[in-house]
């Protein structure tokens, strides 16, 4: 049994139930003084709180501004109710941040630019847009082909999530060079930048707070701000798990290869796991064999079997802020489900 918080304070929430309460004994005779409340508490919906500010990159951002604060609060209001969604992202981070930290560090990119992936992809290693956008990342083919990535009908690094985080570093560094801010090296991501080049001249500044892009640039960046706000602390917002509920980070060695392999189910069995397995730790082999390809040398992440199956007890947690305990004052409001 789990009990799901539909975000906001236990406070506001007994207020509200208090008032319904007391407008039942005033209008119906028949509900006694002490009588338990008619109200359904799975009806009761509490808004989030609007931080007063927030940070990324190293900028400080004031939401005092009222077009700042509606903006913040429009994706805040989304991202709180859309639960199967931020479950996920905050499972797989545990998976993924690390991966993903240790790479924008060495690549010179800040760190909070993995919130950027969280938007992108809920970071599904799998995810493919309708434009053929793919990976964590969402890379679409052309960039990625002048990224210098592999990509063919047996292999594609778009999938292959070191290879893309670096590619995405690549982009969005040449972006920060050209724009000189990191939010707008953001927007670039979304929207071009050559098009945000042409907005800075035509709009006189580069705080992209103050600039008018389309709605889905003027949302994206904003977006993001609210995969950080939510994942730093999902308990701000409502959301609780458990140890075991998150997604652990799959220990594998290292095997470069730079001939074909006719058939990866045997390969994979040679280290007594499945094709299954083994192409989940390699999403970028998109064929059951793997072709020659002159030049090229590809490392393969073998799972260890003895980590396949590893007890919830020694599962690593990133943040420990994402397995907080429901508070008990909060444990009789909200509605309660069973997995």
């Amino acid at each position: 049994m789990r009990f799901k918080i539909l975000a906001g304070g236990a406070t506001m929430a007994m207020a509200l139930l208090c008032s319904q309460c007391m407008i039942a004994d005033n209008n119906d005779d028949d509900i006694k003084s002490g009588a338990s409340c008619a109200v359904d508490p799975s009806q009761i919906y509490i808004a989030p709180s609007i931080p007063q500010n927030i940070e990324f990159c190293g900028e400080k951002l004031e939401l005092k501004n009222y077009y700042m604060r509606e903006r913040f609060d429009r994706e805040l209001l989304s991202f709180s109710y859309f639960h199967s969604s931020i479950f996920l992202m905050i499972k797989r981070a545990n998976r993924y941040f690390p991966i993903l930290e240790k790479i924008l560090k060495e690549e010179g990119i800040p760190d909070d630019f993995k919130y950027l992936a969280v938007i992108e992809s809920c970071l599904d290693q799998r995810a493919l847009s309708p434009t053929k956008a793919a990976g964590i990342w969402q890379i679409m083919e052309q960039t990625g082909k002048e990224a210098g990535l592999v990509i063919t009908p047996d292999v594609d690094e778009r999938y292959n999530l070191e290879k893309a985080t670096r590619a995405a570093c690549r982009h969005l560094k040449a972006s920060y060079d050209a724009t000189g801010s990191w939010t707008l090296a953001a927007a670039s991501y979304n929207t071009g930048r050559a098009r945000v080049m042409r907005q800075i001249e035509a709009q006189q500044t580069r705080n992209f707070f103050d600039m008018q892009f389309s709605e889905e640039t003027n949302r994206y960046v904003y977006r993001i701000l609210l995969a950080k706000y939510v994942l730093e602390d999902p308990s701000r917002v409502g959301f609780y798990l458990t140890q075991n509920e998150l997604y652990f980070p799959v220990e594998t060695f290292a095997v470069q290869v730079d001939t074909a392999i006719p058939n990866l189910t045997e390969f994979a069995k040679s280290y007594g796991l499945t094709l299954q397995i083994l192409k989940d730790s390699n999403a970028w082999m998109r064929d059951n064999s793997l072709k020659r390809h002159p030049g090229k040398t590809f490392t393969i992440n073998v799972p260890k079997k003895e980590c396949i199956n590893l007890p919830p007890s020694q599962l690593p947690v990133h943040n420990q802020k994402w397995i907080q305990c429901v508070p008990a004052h909060l444990q009789n409001v909200g509605t309660k489900y069973t997995e």
